[in-house]
């Protein structure tokens, strides 16, 4: 079976992607698109990692029987056109939850305590020059109360640890969850309580934009925004103008609105931001966990049995 994966490996997941057996498996870099265009007419399954699928993509793999998104979002997949030439589309719920949840809390701790300015500073040598001001915006996330927004998997791993750094968790979800730790708001409460907003949920029509002028507006003054998800849950302009007036005391983000981040994006000039090139999921658990399912569902599909965790 021809399977690409769309995304660069290093030596060491190279030679493990090598020794899966029944594969003849091309790894094709997202930057390289003549290597792209020249695998897909021939290829039969696609791990897809993050640059967009299209309809066009589609429609020149002519024998395409499965796109297989290596992580948990498919909203960078067209789904309508995989639907209407009956190609599967199935994801990986919970192979990365645990790598995203530490990368959250990462970027909890990474923004209250300004390490990446401290970082920088101390590596150009000024980093024990730092001007008093400086002391009154460093913060400790325990005492704090962290929002989760959704409550699933990476929340469900996240949530006992915050509890247990002493923060008192709330969530908001479809409804409330009996088995959750932290206690239920509706979306408008949490963000006017929570000290830290953390986002966890997909991008859909529904969610896009979810965090918009109004609902940053109604966040606590001097709150934290945590992004592990998908960029497109955020309006980018209003959160940059609320950390330049400096309602939101900083933010961690891991995703962005349009990828790669543009060299002049006004992000990239704050210094209370810490930022990350959507790289929560990548870590060699991750990889191991994530190819291990995608090599099972590649011989499901050579032998007519039914796919894990499809999605169309």
């Amino acid at each position: 079976m021809k399977v690409m994966l769309h995304y660069d490996a290093g030596p060491g997941l190279a030679a493990q992607l090598a020794a899966l057996p029944g594969l003849e498996l091309a790894i094709c870099p997202e930057a390289d698109t003549a290597l792209y265009a020249r695998l897909l007419p021939e290829v039969e399954v696609i791990w897809h990692v993050l640059r967009p699928i299209s309809a066009a993509d589609i429609a020149a793999a002519p024998k395409l029987r499965l796109i297989q998104k290596i992580g948990v979002g498919v909203n960078t997949i067209d789904l309508e056109a995989a639907r209407a030439r009956g190609i599967a589309v199935c994801n990986l719920p919970g192979t990365n939850s645990r790598a995203v949840a530490e990368m959250a809390l990462l970027l909890m701790l990474g923004a209250l305590r300004r390490i990446s300015h401290f970082d920088a500073e101390t590596r150009a040598g000024r980093g024990w020059s730092q001007p008093p001001a400086l002391q009154d915006g460093l913060f400790e996330l325990g005492g704090r109360k962290v929002g989760l927004v959704g409550y699933g998997a990476v929340p469900k791993l996240l949530a006992p640890v915050l509890q247990a750094l002493g923060c008192e968790v709330l969530y908001t979800a479809r409804a409330p969850k009996p088995e959750a730790i932290g206690a239920y708001r509706p979306l408008e409460a949490l963000l006017a309580e929570s000290d830290v907003v953390s986002l966890h949920i997909p991008e859909t029509a529904e969610t896009r934009g979810l965090i918009n002028a109004a609902a940053i507006a109604r966040m606590k003054p001097g709150a934290v925004l945590v992004n592990t998800a998908r960029g497109g849950l955020v309006d980018q302009a209003a959160l940059v103008a609320a950390l330049q007036s400096g309602h939101l005391a900083a933010a961690g983000l891991d995703v962005f609105a349009a990828e790669p981040l543009d060299p002049m994006d006004p992000l990239l000039g704050l210094p209370n931001v810490v930022l990350a090139p959507h790289v929560a999921w990548l870590t060699t658990g991750t990889f191991a966990r994530s190819f291990s399912i995608a090599a099972e569902n590649c011989r499901r599909l050579q032998d007519n049995e039914a796919l894990l965790n499809r999605v169309i």
